[in-house]
C-alpha cells in the first residue's frame, strides 16, 4: 500500500475512535444527570392551611413551594396578623418525601396536635397546627411517600 492510503486509513480510524469515545462519554453524562433531574422534578404535594377568623369564616391558603414560613412578618409566605405569633414563627418544609414542621424559636410556641414542637416533626393530612393562639387545619393533596 502506498503512504497516502495508509495515512488516510489511520486518520479515518482516529476519527471513528474519537466519535465512539465522545458518544460513550455523552451516554455516561446522561446517566449521571438523570437522578438529579428526577429529584428536581419531584412534585411537591399541595399543602393547604385552613384557619377560622374571629367571625367564623374559614380561610384556606394553598402552597406548592417546598418551604413555607408562618409568621407576623408581611414579607413571608403566610402572614398572620396576630400578636401571639412571632415575626417568623414556624417553618413548614417538604423534603425526604414528607412535610415537616419546625418551630423557629417563637415566643408562644408551636403545637402539632396539642403537642409542643421542639424539633422537626413530620406532619400528615388532617393534623392540627397551633401557632400562638391561631389554629390551622392541615390538608395535604397529591403523592407522598
Amino acid at each position: 500500500m502506498s503512504g497516502p492510503i495508509l495515512l488516510a486509513l489511520r486518520l479515518a480510524l482516529a476519527v471513528v475512535l474519537y466519535v465512539f469515545l465522545g458518544w460513550a462519554l455523552y451516554i455516561l453524562w446522561q446517566d449521571i444527570k438523570k437522578p438529579g433531574e428526577e429529584d428536581a422534578a419531584q412534585k411537591v404535594p399541595t399543602l393547604t392551611l385552613s384557619l377560622k377568623d374571629a367571625e367564623g369564616e374559614i380561610h384556606a391558603h394553598q402552597f406548592t413551594e417546598s418551604n413555607i414560613i408562618i409568621g407576623r412578618d408581611p414579607a413571608i409566605n403566610l402572614h398572620v396578623d396576630d400578636q401571639t405569633i412571632s415575626a417568623q414563627h414556624a417553618l413548614l418544609s417538604y423534603h425526604l418525601g414528607q412535610w415537616w414542621i419546625e418551630d423557629l424559636n417563637s415566643t408562644n410556641g408551636t403545637f402539632l396536635n396539642q403537642e409542643p414542637v421542639s424539633e422537626q416533626v413530620v406532619i400528615t393530612d388532617g393534623d392540627q397546627l397551633r401557632c400562638g393562639r391561631i389554629e390551622f387545619h392541615i390538608a395535604i393533596e397529591g403523592p407522598t411517600l
